[in-house]
């Protein structure tokens, strides 16, 4: 037998070996559970290891290790936890002609990172993509509001509307927009003292509007309680004249006699009618 034969031989085992190691190292790839990976086979996304499920049960998932095909497929590791993408600092015009500084975010994750994949590419290109339209839908929605708005319980509202809006757009990358925030809205430096004068003007010219309404309630509420208390006068007295005459009586005797300081003098002849009641049993 050849030694230099034998050699060879064993050098071409060696060489199969190493050969057959590497490509089982490299067809053996590791999925941690913060992950979702997208095996993509000459350009074509195949399958998804690990994918996103919003049912999915504790220690249900597809993460570990599996197998691809070495030089054939290759992984887009996508993070399955929830990622955030920051608007710019933007001037906003309000309902009241009031420029706004916002600053603000949003919170989004990749539940479809197949259609992520051919619409986008990458997680980072799928931020790209959101933020104008993160703007453009937050301008859209402030304009709509009062910068008063903004420091009630309707900023909630806004929140909501916002985060809708950009959702469906965010949709057409495989991704879901689960939150909106913003940072920061303030008015820009030196409109603050202007515009929390015509804030003020405003208040009070609404709150004359408020009084003057309440005025006239009040005067028809007393007006027209002042007319049933003549019909239910008029309806009672009716019934009895001198029961009526003597009541007029008393009523003039109270006034005359106790509304002074006790300085006027008064003098009536005894058979003076004024005095008829006083005659009368």
């Amino acid at each position: 037998m050849n030694p230099l034969q034998t050699l060879q031989d064993y050098k071409a085992v060696l060489i199969g070996l190493i050969i057959a190691v590497v490509a089982l190292f490299a067809s053996v790839v590791e999925v941690p559970e913060t992950e979702q990976a997208v095996v993509v086979r000459f350009g074509d996304p195949v399958r998804v290891i690990n994918p996103f499920r919003p049912t999915q049960d504790f220690g249900d998932t597809g993460a570990g290790l599996s197998l691809r095909i070495p030089f054939v497929e290759r992984l887009i590791r996508i993070d399955r936890r929830l990622l955030t993408v920051d608007m710019d600092s933007q001037q906003v015009l309000s309902s009241d002609q009031l420029r706004l500084q916002v600053d603000a975010y949003a919170r989004f994750r990749i539940i479809d990172p197949v259609k992520m994949v051919r619409t986008a590419g990458t997680p980072e290109r799928v931020e790209e993509q959101l933020q104008p339209i993160f703007t453009s839908v937050l301008r859209q929605e402030l304009g709509k509001r009062k910068f008063a708005t903004l420091l009630t319980a309707e900023r909630g509202e806004a929140m909501l509307q916002i985060r809708q809006g950009l959702d469906l757009q965010a949709r057409e990358y495989g991704a879901q927009v689960v939150d909106v925030r913003i940072k920061r809205a303030d008015l820009p430096e030196g409109t603050i003292e202007s515009t929390f004068s015509k804030m003020q003007a405003a208040r009070e010219q609404e709150a004359t509007t408020i009084r003057a309404q309440g005025q006239k309630q009040a005067q028809i509420i007393q007006a027209q309680a002042e007319a049933d208390a003549a019909k239910v006068y008029a309806a009672s007295f009716g019934k009895d004249p001198k029961f009526y005459d003597f009541y007029r009586a008393m009523q003039s005797y109270r006034a005359a006699f106790t509304s002074g300081t006790g300085a006027t003098t008064i003098l009536l002849s005894p058979d003076n009618s004024y005095l008829k009641e006083f005659k009368e049993p």
